[in-house]
């Protein structure tokens, strides 16, 4: 680990098992003392663009090593990817545009605090916050699980994670763990909610960030037509010409007399994308106050998540977080097809095909279970393009696509007996 930061070099040291280097990683000289020759994998993720790209290209010349850099403008990335990978990145993380699109999914699916899809989309995982007034509030497991193709895989409550079964109690305040076909995700999705609106088609964004202006775009590219209220003219005039299907404003958004008049109140969101997370909890504070269904903020403070979300604010999206997630997934892709990681990697969504010597293949669910630790739910099984709900008699069959929900403590057991 290298950083120019003597105090976060010193953090490092004492607080993980890392060899934490003070320098500058765009030097020869500070990859040599890393020892990069020996590198397989080389992350460049300071929050310099420029820097990471140069970061990549010096280790290049030293080592074979698989680069990574992290960039935040998107046209870095279309550039990298018109060239088929030039700079000498073997990978790149768009920041921005990977925070757009996790604020898009989460916008699409109502109550949801983090959805993925699985098997090119077949499947959803999705989890959601269930209120007092939830139908499924104080229900057991086996009671709440009334939906086609759906499987509830698991319960976070505080700091316990709770692998569901058909007892477990599902309490106000719970954060709950379904795997499923789209359409039995999104009709749980929308028995959850207890507000009126929830077909999700008025949305406001405030803020023409890069956030901001990809979350347009993202949204635009799927039919949306938000509403986009930016308060510097030149980045509103810039949005507005290059984002037709969006309806740009220019004003202040914590002008309560604006918002009242352009009826942001009949939102059924508010994404706040300012560059500010302070300005971004007070206009979620806001816009819940007039009345808005749902409210999503970005913060750049990852230790303010847990506070947005005590003060009201429905869901708080972290970059760096979807950014450290995004590289981990990619590092796990041979092993498995697609990764989701929950509750700051407690726990991940996995995509894997049953071998034919798998511990789970030419028996019963309910059997082969006995073979494997403790953690793991198989959420979601692909045969044949179709979808088979699983349940304690069905057989998986090698060749078999499966979505499990596993504790990340006992991942790599799973995946070699799978």
């Amino acid at each position: 680990m290298i950083d120019q930061d003597e105090r976060v070099v010193e953090d490092l040291t004492y607080s993980h098992d890392v060899l934490a280097i003070q320098g500058d990683g765009t030097t020869l000289e500070t990859l040599q003392e890393a020892d990069i020759k020996k590198a397989d994998l080389v992350i460049a993720c300071t929050d310099s663009d420029e820097s990471n790209i140069v970061i990549c290209g010096s280790a290049k010349t030293a080592t074979d090593g698989f680069t990574i850099a992290r960039v935040r403008r998107r046209t870095l990335l279309e550039t990298w990817e018109g060239s088929q990978g030039g700079f000498d990145v073997d990978f790149m993380v768009c920041t921005d545009l990977l925070t757009a699109q996790t604020i898009f999914r989460i916008s699409g699916l109502p109550a949801a605090q983090d959805v993925d899809a699985f098997i090119g989309g077949l499947v959803q995982m999705a989890e959601f916050k269930v209120d007092a007034d939830s139908p499924i509030a104080q229900q057991t497991i086996h009671e709440a699980d009334r939906y086609d193709s759906l499987t509830f895989a698991a319960v976070f409550r505080g700091d316990e994670m709770i692998v569901a079964t058909g007892d477990t109690v599902i309490e106000p305040g719970d954060y709950v763990v379904v795997i499923g076909s789209d359409e039995s995700v999104r009709r749980f999705a929308a028995d959850l909610t207890s507000r009126k609106r929830t077909n999700g088609d008025e949305i406001v964004i405030v803020g023409a960030s890069e956030v901001g202006f990809q979350t347009a775009r993202e949204l635009e590219n799927h039919g949306y037509h938000p509403r986009l209220i930016e308060r510097d003219p030149d980045r509103a005039r810039a949005a507005a010409e290059a984002l037709p299907g969006t309806t740009v404003l220019e004003s202040d958004a914590t002008d309560i007399e604006f918002l009242e008049r352009e009826h942001v109140d009949e939102a059924n969101i508010v994404i706040a994308a300012l560059g500010n997370d302070e300005k971004n909890l007070l206009v979620s504070l806001l816009a819940r106050r007039l009345g808005v269904d749902r409210t999503v903020a970005v913060i750049e403070n990852l230790e303010y998540g847990e506070l947005f979300e005590t003060v009201g604010v429905d869901v708080a999206v972290n970059p760096r977080e979807e950014t450290a997630e995004e590289i981990v997934r990619f590092t796990r892709t041979t092993r498995t097809e697609k990764v989701a990681m929950l509750e700051h990697d407690r726990a991940e969504v996995i995509e894997i095909e049953a071998k034919l010597d798998s511990e789970l293949t030419g028996q019963t669910i309910q059997d082969s279970m006995a073979d494997l630790p403790d953690g793991i739910v198989i959420g979601a099984i692909s045969r044949g393009g179709d979808i088979v709900t699983p349940r304690g008699t069905t057989v998986i069959e090698p060749g078999d696509h499966l979505v499990l929900f596993v504790d990340s403590n006992v991942l790599d057991a799973v995946i070699e007996a799978v």
